[in-house]
């Protein structure tokens, strides 16, 4: 389980294709700490670290996972979200997240305001995926607060730190992230379609 407050950001070095899956090696501050079979998020996808050499560890995302995440469009070089997974007794700053993509969406907006940013996203609709205004949605494994939420798009505001801090400074239109919507949301949606079906 996580918490979606990013704890560091790493760089993608190497991408290898392995029949349908890909072998992904990265570099990240926090490898002197890290081990094998452990769970780290990233970009709000929970993968196991299946490989340690130098500075380097790496991941292997299969088929299930690339055809639901914006894994696939990884490039050497890309910046990516990282966080460990939370621990017992740990506080809980974001929401309780629990590194598993629900769908994709593409970023329509990105504006200045004032010192902060506004991102806004088109997702596919479907009904236990919901946002709603100051409810708590994750981008890129990013816990973030809804601004405006309406039928399959929803906007949020991203203050200066996160913006320095995650990869949320390099996404522009067009850019495809990870969504994990609230799980309490998707428990609700669930539980009101099974009582009431329609």
């Amino acid at each position: 389980m996580f918490t979606g407050i990013i704890e560091a950001t790493g760089k993608l070095v190497q991408k290898k294709k392995d029949g349908s899956n890909i072998h992904f090696m990265l570099e990240a501050p926090f490898i002197s700490e890290m081990k094998i079979d452990q769970s780290v998020a990233h970009d709000g996808v929970c993968l196991t670290v299946v490989g340690i050499e130098d500075h380097f560890y790496t991941v292997t995302a299969i088929e299930e996972t690339l055809s639901k995440t914006n894994l696939g469009e990884w490039e050497v070089g890309n910046t990516i979200n990282l966080e460990r997974c939370l621990k017992i007794g740990d506080r809980l700053d974001g929401h309780i997240v629990q590194g598993h993509v629900d769908q994709t969406a593409i970023c329509d907006i990105t504006e200045a305001h004032k010192g902060s940013g506004l991102f806004g996203f088109t997702h596919d609709i479907h009904p236990d995926y919901v946002t709603i205004p100051k409810g708590s949605i994750t981008v890129n494994g990013v816990s973030l607060t809804v601004v405006d939420s309406s039928r399959g798009f929803f906007t949020v505001a991203i203050i200066p730190y996160t913006l320095e801090n995650t990869n949320f400074s390099q996404l522009k239109k067009g850019s495809k992230v990870n969504l994990e919507f609230d799980i309490i949301g998707k428990y609700i949606s669930r539980y009101l379609a099974v009582r009431m079906p329609v």
